[in-house]
């Protein structure tokens, strides 16, 4: 028998982003009164958003009431978002830090093909589309909510039902995940191998002091409209590149294009030996990214996730036990088997299930407790904050391409 909704609505642009903003308030209220939301690190938008999207969820199961949302704000926050990531992939600063730097950003993105491989692996196990391993796998793992809530909907383009929600849920997720199983990994390796942090000048990590630059302290419009400029042109010029490849048969995301032109303009300006002011780029990113995910969850139906509960559960939890025999057996291992190594193999579970912010509560924990580490709080920011969105991303462009073709 047909059901039909007692009250429909669509909003337009200004409401929908107007909810957002209603939903992002709400869910930094929700989580400064919650404890636990603060412990793990959940995402203000995520929380305001995944209420909304259970109020949608109780309309729907009583057939009350349903919303459809204007998408062109969410694609524009997204396309900002995805530029200035490019902006930040200074592959000076990569060389900068040394081998150590490297030796990681390689272990993150050899993690990246494995939390795939096992998740199209057990998603053909339980006869789902393929397209899912990638919606349980780097996704919302190595990626977090924003990756999950930008590539969501092209895993949805490229046939998969449900990709949104599904990747947003993994997301939710990897965050507490992450957080749980990093303090064990890094005491057991501590008690293993009789660790100690060696006797260093804890000044040695400016990173993790935050001392702030003169663009941070002076920060004004003059400013932020130079940083607007950058991003603008750079998703401009990368439309084009987008455009080139669709005229000879290749399509791709539409953010790679401008998140490429952006990674160019900042080398380019390194090398040149030139400014830019990226502080003012990543505060606009952080402000589309909030927006574009409060959008994102308000719009999911989680009750497209019932029937794939079992697999959805079976799959996250074994990508929380390949998380950690990875951080414990390889991460730590080429990382030089010290106090150090054992450090980051604590932070990698954070964001490599779920994102920095994770890491360095993981690893702060685990450093009160048993010593600083300057090298751990370089090493893992820098490759979690300014590299690994940029490989995830362009990987997971064309395996997406590549699987829907």
């Amino acid at each position: 028998m047909e059901q039909h909704i007692t009250f429909e609505y669509t909003l337009g642009m200004q409401e929908t982003i107007a909810l957002a903003v209603v939903l992002l308030l709400l869910g930094r209220f929700i989580k400064n009164h919650v404890y636990v939301l603060k412990k793990f690190f959940i995402p203000a938008p995520v929380v305001g958003g995944i209420v909304f999207s259970f109020v949608t969820l109780l309309g729907h199961e009583l057939n009350l009431f349903q919303f459809t949302f204007d998408k062109i704000l969410k694609d524009l926050l997204m396309l900002v978002f995805f530029t200035t990531i490019g902006f930040v992939a200074s592959f000076k600063m990569l060389m900068r830090g040394g081998a150590s730097v490297i030796i990681f950003l390689i272990a993150c993105i050899i993690l990246i093909f494995i939390q795939n491989g096992v998740g199209i692996g057990l998603s053909s196990l339980f006869n789902l589309d393929p397209l899912m391993g990638l919606a349980t796998g780097s996704i919302p793992l190595t990626g977090g909510h924003g990756t999950a809530g930008a590539f969501g909907p092209l895993l949805e383009d490229a046939g998969l039902v449900g990709g949104s929600t599904v990747s947003i849920a993994a997301a939710t997720f990897g965050l507490v995940a992450g957080c749980m199983i990093g303090g064990p990994i890094g005491k057991r390796l501590l008690q293993k191998y009789n660790l100690a942090p060696a006797n260093r000048d804890v000044e040695n990590a400016e990173y993790v002091e935050g001392k702030l630059t003169k663009e941070q302290k002076n920060i004004d419009e003059l400013l932020l409209f130079k940083a607007s400029c950058y991003i603008i042109m750079a998703m401009g010029v990368g439309h084009y590149i987008i455009v080139g490849f669709k005229t000879v048969g290749v399509t791709l995301p539409v953010y790679l294009g401008p998140m490429v032109v952006a990674a160019i303009i900042r080398n380019f300006l390194d090398v040149t030996n030139r400014q830019i002011p990226l502080h003012s780029i990543n505060v606009i990113g952080g402000i589309c990214l909030q927006l574009f995910l409060a959008i994102a969850l308000m719009s999911i139906n989680l009750w497209e996730l019932s029937a794939l509960a079992i697999p959805l559960i079976t799959i996250l939890v074994v990508q929380t036990v390949v998380m950690a025999l990875y951080a414990y057996f390889v991460t730590f291992n080429i990382m030089g088997r010290d106090y150090d190594a054992a450090v980051i193999a604590t932070g990698h579970c954070g964001f490599g299930m779920g994102a920095t912010p994770n890491a360095i509560a993981n690893m702060e924990t685990f450093t009160g407790a048993n010593g600083y580490s300057p090298k751990a709080f370089f090493v893992v920011p820098i490759v979690g904050s300014l590299f690994i969105d940029f490989f995830n991303s362009t990987i997971l462009s064309v395996m997406i391409s590549v699987m829907s073709s």
